[in-house]
C-alpha cells in the first residue's frame, strides 16, 4: 500500500503541474528522438559503403598499367604499361602474402550473344578462377571457370542470372552453347552477383586464356585483382610495394613514377571509412547525450523547484517519522518517471520515423537507416541513468530540509 500511495502522489504532483512537466518532458523526448535519428542515419550512410565494399573483396588490390610520366634508363616518358600473363605468373609465383590472384581482361566491340533466337549485347570479362571468389559470385548452378578450362582454353562461358532470363527463358541454361562472335560456347554456370542488383548480373565470365587466343587475338591482361591473405593494412602496403618494385624492374620504369602503374588498396581504403564511421558514430553519441544531458538538467531544475514548493509537505513528512531515505526515494522516483517516460516516447518516435521513411530514402550510399537492438538498450540505459542523475541533488535537497524550519515556510 506504502508504494502505491507513493505512485499516487507523484502523479498527483504531475496533474497539478502539466505544463510544466510536459515541456521539461519534451526536452528529454527531443534529446533520445535526435540521438535515434542521428545514430539510424549514420547507420545507413555506412550500410550504403559497406554495400560498396561488400561487392567485392575487401581485401583486394586492384592493379593496372598506365602510361609513364617520367624519363627512365633512356627511354622517354609516354609509354604505355601493359599486363600479359607472365605479370599473373610473377605475382603468382614471386609475391608473398597472396590469398587468391586473378587477372581480368575485357572484351571490347561486338559483344552480341544469341541463343537460338534470342539475342542481346552484354559485357564480357575473361579471368582466372579466383574471380568468382574476389567478385563474391554466388552460384545458382553449375560452376565458375576452373584451372582446366585456362589450361586448355576450353570454350567455356559462366552467365550472369539476367542473362540467362533473357536467352533462355523458362529452359534450363546449364549445357547449352550461346554464341559469341560466331563462336560456341558452352554455359557452365549461372550467377548472381552478391548484392543482387540487376546491372551486375549481365556479364559474361569467360577463360581468359580462350578469350585472349579467340577473341583478342594477343597475350594481354587489363587489371590484376590480389587478395591479402592477412587482411592487415601493414600486409597490403608491403606487397603494394614489392609488386610495384617488381613491375618497375621487369617493365623498366622509375618505382616512383605514380602514374606508370596504379594500385587501389581497398584495405586500407577500407579501414579508412571503418574508422571514419566509427569516429562519426562518437560524433552522434556526443551530440545526442549532450541534447539529453540538456534535457536532464531542465527536469533537474524542475525538481528543485518542486521541492521549494513542497517544502513545509516535506518537513510534515519528516516531523511524522519519514525518513531522509524515503524523501530521496520519492524524489527521484518521480525524476526517474518523467525523463523514462519522455525518453521512452522519444525512443519510439526516432525509431517509427525511421521505419517509415526508410523504403523512400534509399540510394546507391545510404542504405536501411535504422537503430539496432544495443542502441535501444543503450538508450534506455541512458534514459534511468539520467532519471537518476536528474533527480539526485533535489532529493538530497529535500533529505536535508529540517522539520522545524520547513513548517515556518508559508
Amino acid at each position: 500500500m506504502y508504494i502505491i500511495d507513493r505512485w499516487i502522489e507523484i502523479f498527483s504532483v504531475i496533474r497539478k503541474n502539466k505544463l510544466r512537466t510536459f515541456l521539461t518532458g519534451f526536452s528529454v523526448t527531443w534529446g533520445i528522438f535526435m540521438l535515434i535519428i542521428l545514430l539510424g542515419s549514420g547507420h545507413g550512410l555506412e550500410n550504403g559503403v559497406h554495400d560498396q565494399f561488400e561487392s567485392s573483396a575487401t581485401n583486394t588490390l586492384w592493379v593496372w598499367g598506365g602510361e609513364t610520366s617520367m624519363a627512365y634508363k633512356g627511354f622517354k616518358p609516354g609509354r604505355d604499361i601493359g599486363f600479359k600473363n607472365a605479370d599473373y605468373d610473377e605475382v603468382k609465383n614471386r609475391i608473398s602474402g597472396v590469398e587468391y590472384l586473378s587477372g581480368r581482361m575485357f572484351v571490347w566491340g561486338d559483344n552480341t550473344v544469341t541463343y537460338k533466337g534470342e539475342f542481346g549485347d552484354f559485357e564480357m570479362r575473361s579471368v582466372h578462377p579466383d574471380y568468382g571468389i574476389i567478385e563474391k559470385l554466388n552460384l545458382i548452378g553449375g560452376r565458375f571457370i576452373n584451372k582446366f578450362d585456362i589450361q586448355e582454353n576450353r570454350k567455356v562461358a559462366c552467365i550472369g542470372k539476367a542473362i540467362k532470363e533473357i536467352l533462355f527463358k523458362q529452359e534450363e541454361a546449364m549445357g547449352k552453347y550461346i554464341n559469341i562472335r560466331g563462336i560456341p560456347f558452352k554455359v557452365v554456370g549461372v550467377y548472381e552477383d552478391d548484392d543482387g542488383r540487376q546491372d551486375n548480373q549481365r556479364a559474361v565470365y569467360l577463360p581468359v586464356s580462350t578469350a585472349q587466343r579467340a577473341l583478342v587475338g594477343q597475350d594481354r591482361i587489363s587489371t590484376l585483382a590480389v587478395t591479402v591473405a592477412s587482411n592487415n593494412v601493414a600486409d597490403s602496403k608491403r606487397m603494394e610495394t614489392e609488386i610495384r618494385e617488381n613491375f618497375a624492374e621487369r617493365h623498366i620504369f622509375d618505382v616512383e613514377d605514380k602514374n606508370a602503374m596504379f594500385i587501389w588498396n581497398a584495405v586500407e581504403e577500407y579501414k579508412k571509412f571503418v574508422d571514419l564511421f566509427a569516429a562519426i558514430r562518437m560524433f552522434i553519441w556526443v551530440i545526442g547525450i549532450g541534447t539529453i544531458v540538456a534535457g536532464v538538467v531542465g527536469v533537474s531544475n524542475i525538481m528543485m523547484i518542486s521541492v521549494k514548493e513542497r517544502t513545509r509537505e516535506i518537513g510534515i513528512r519528516k516531523s511524522l517519522g519519514a525518513t531522509p531515505r524515503s524523501i530521496v526515494n520519492m524524489i527521484m522516483q518521480e525524476a526517474v518517471l518523467i525523463t523514462g517516460l519522455a525518453g521512452y516516447v522519444g525512443l519510439v518516435l526516432g525509431i517509427g520515423l525511421l521505419e517509415v521513411i526508410s523504403p523512400y530514402i534509399q540510394s546507391e550510399f545510404f542504405r536501411n537507416p535504422e537503430a539496432d537492438l544495443g542502441v535501444a538498450i543503450g538508450a534506455v540505459v541512458v534514459l534511468v541513468i539520467a532519471g537518476m542523475l536528474a533527480g539526485y541533488v533535489p532529493a538530497r535537497k529535500a533529505a536535508a530540509i529540517r522539520p522545524v524550519e520547513a513548517l515556518k515556510e508559508e
